[in-house]
């Protein structure tokens, strides 16, 4: 099997798109060097090596079991957490104050990719763990801190976050697991929760699972929500004992089966003692860190499970032959290679467009949260709220176009492509699950529409606006980029006479917020062409001044067309439908 991600593409939206060596002139990164940047993926590459590429196929056939109440996981799992927090890896890119690394988080993010690509089902758990254990580092009291977020980090405690309950799904206004007050600084917890990946395992000494529940007598809504810690284990007496965290069941999941969901019971056998993180009531706005910061995650899993599906079918391309070339009527002559079909080149540049524009996307997001902590004044700001901005669109974009280039990819092999025999079934049957995790394709859509768009009377737009238009101006500059910047101009002017049109409904909130995932449908696939348009500035630069690799840049031109003269156009149906309130009133 090749190998899953293309490390000279990684190294080029990293270093001549986001130049990320940047970071090393601001103090909060000034240990680092680019050079130690370079040493830090070249270590994901090793971890991949050992611990995640050789267990794909079998971590999916050998899924999780629930065995005398607990947990028994694919046997690769342990010793791929324990390498992580070795390493150093499960919160490098905490700051120092918390315990990690102070490394950036695209550098971060580019490791995940490395180790997302190679076995995308269990790089979840040190994810999870980095997620659950920087808000306790974040939020909790120094007590909280001390006793749990260093053993998180070690990898010998893992970690998870439980939000949804059986009877509220995604609607957490229903959150109905309670939380009592013993009045000596401890609650006990009592409900159940679903779908908690990483609910349980056999090899962690505990598992901190961070619950969102409702204290007595607090407000109705989401705004009663309150945060705690729950161990799986908790000291009694100097010993360690159950603290009645129940595995109630395990999900038979259609993909990424190395990681369990769990359906766990808080409290019905005994007290489940939790911490409170924080303050009263203010739970759901201290998960919404966790979440965001995953919702990238999921965004990434999205992008590097499509590389991996890219990168196989693209060799399948290569090595299958069948059939002849469509100028070739011969029956005499021998068939031709795959790759050399027009609609096969149409896949793989389909999913070559997707990947790498996804992986911009997911990039620049990153960079602006680094940036959001190195800078002061407006332009702190100002990455902070295209941050929020973009978010969600960094989570939908990669999740639902990444499914639908894995799917192309399985179509490059044919029948072989719905076979065990070949990684595209497993890989189609992974992805599926990235435009429900954390947040369906749906909630972000009102996410973006809704909050997103109007929020900070619409300057995080007009922020977006005006990269976008810089980029636009550098690109009509350039012979090879001029006919796409003028696309892109066009299509940057219809999106926003489709956003005003839709703001100007926002009194009638049926009508404004009916097609919010088609609207996000639109706005990911302009800001990605913005995307693929920095690239093939890049590029273009690249080749007039005949800096090398010409082979590389160029074929960096030639997807960046196919993007505009392919995905581009979908535009135009969009931008048709949001425009037309008429056939909404069939809604009503």
């Amino acid at each position: 099997m090749p190998r899953e991600y293309d490390r000279r593409n990684l190294d080029f939206i990293l270093k001549e798109v986001f130049n990320y060596g940047q970071l090393c002139n601001y103090p909060r990164y000034a240990d680092y060097t680019p050079d130690m940047f370079d040493m830090v993926l070249d270590s994901s590459e090793q971890i991949a090596e050992r611990h995640l590429r050789p267990h794909f196929v079998d971590a999916d056939r050998k899924q999780a079991e629930l065995i005398d109440g607990t947990v028994q996981v694919h046997h690769s799992v342990e010793a791929y957490v324990k390498e992580m927090g070795d390493s150093g890896m499960i919160g490098a890119t905490f700051s120092y104050e918390k315990g990690g690394q102070q490394l950036p988080s695209i550098v971060g993010g580019a490791h995940e990719f490395i180790r997302g690509a190679a076995n995308n089902s269990i790089v979840m758990f040190t994810g999870l763990s980095n997620g659950a254990a920087h808000l306790i580092a974040s939020f909790g009291s120094e007590e909280l801190k001390q006793a749990y977020v260093p053993n998180m980090l070690s990898g010998k405690w893992t970690g998870t976050m439980c939000l949804t309950e059986p009877q509220a799904g995604s609607s957490l206004n229903d959150v109905m697991t309670t939380a009592k007050d013993l009045g000596n600084g401890s609650y006990a917890i009592k409900g159940q929760k679903i779908f908690i990946s990483g609910g349980d395992n056999h090899f962690s000494e505990n598992i901190i699972h961070l619950v969102l529940a409702r204290l007595e007598g607090a407000p109705k809504g989401t705004k009663g929500i309150s945060l705690f810690v729950v161990p799986k284990r908790r000291q009694e007496n100097g010993q360690w004992v159950s603290n009645q965290v129940l595995s109630m069941g395990l999900y038979h999941k259609m993909g990424q089966k190395a990681t369990p969901a769990l359906h766990l019971s808080f409290g019905d056998q005994g007290d489940s003692i939790g911490y409170l993180v924080g303050e009263p009531n203010k739970g759901l706005m201290y998960m919404f860190q966790m979440m965001n910061e995953a919702r990238l995650g999921v965004g990434m899993g999205g992008a590097y499970i499509a590389s991996a599906a890219y990168h196989f079918s693209k060799q399948y391309a290569s090595e299958r032959s069948q059939g002849r070339k469509l100028t070739n009527k011969d029956p005499e002559t021998p068939p031709t290679l795959i790759q050399n079909h027009p609609d096969v080149q149409r896949m793989l540049y389909y999913q070559k467009s997707i990947v790498e524009g996804a992986m911009g996307l997911l990039f620049q997001c990153f960079l602006w949260e680094d940036l959001s902590k190195c800078l002061e004044g407006d332009a702190q700001l100002e990455a902070q709220i295209l941050l929020d901005l973009m978010t969600p669109v960094a989570k939908t974009y990669p999740a639902e176009q990444g499914f639908l280039a894995v799917n192309q990819g399985l179509q490059v092999l044919g029948g072989y492509g719905y076979t065990e025999d070949f990684p595209l079934e497993q890989m189609s049957r992974d992805a599926r699950i990235m435009s429900i995790y954390e947040g369906t394709t749906g909630i972000h859509g009102l996410t973006l529409l809704g909050r997103g768009i109007p929020s900070a009377q619409g300057k995080a737009v007009q922020a977006l606006v005006k990269l976008i238009q810089a980029d636009i101006q550098k690109g009509m500059s350039l012979d090879k980029t001029k006919p796409y910047a003028e696309m892109l101009a066009n299509e940057l002017a219809s999106l926003n006479q489709v956003t005003m049109h839709k703001l100007s409904k926002s009194a009638q909130p049926d009508v404004f917020l009916a097609d919010s995932t088609l609207y996000m449908d639109l706005f990911g696939l302009i800001v990605v062409a913005w995307q693929w348009l920095k690239q093939g500035n890049v590029a273009a630069e690249a080749l007039a001044n005949n800096s090398g690799e010409q082979a590389f840049y160029q074929d960096k031109i030639h997807t960046m067309k196919f993007f505009y003269h392919y995905e581009v156009p979908k535009a135009l149906g969009l931008t048709k439908r949001l425009l037309d309130d008429e056939i909404l009133t069939i809604f009503e």
